[in-house]
């Protein structure tokens, strides 16, 4: 669902939760058709925010290496990632 990104169809797939699916999803599907425009926008652009969270991420870090804040963990991390 994620990767196609079939909006159109996503109807569909609530009903066929609702019908099969877990009671768990239950709630996924009945939040979904609640607020279906912003689930179909959502789905519909091509590109992925994951670069931009990931620079995010750094500058967050950097940010708490400069304050002092961080500690052996997350300064051991990216020494050995690399």
């Amino acid at each position: 669902m994620l990767t196609e990104r079939p909006g159109e169809r996503l109807p569909d797939r609530c009903d066929a939760v609702r019908q099969d699916g877990p009671p768990g999803l239950h709630a996924l599907a009945a939040g979904t058709d609640r607020d279906h425009g912003a689930v179909t926008v959502g789905l519909a652009p091509p590109w992925s925010p994951d670069v931009v969270e990931e620079h995010v991420d750094r500058v967050k870090m950097l940010k708490r290496q400069v304050l002092g804040r961080a500690g052996f963990a997350l300064l051991r991390k990216p020494v050995l990632m690399a």
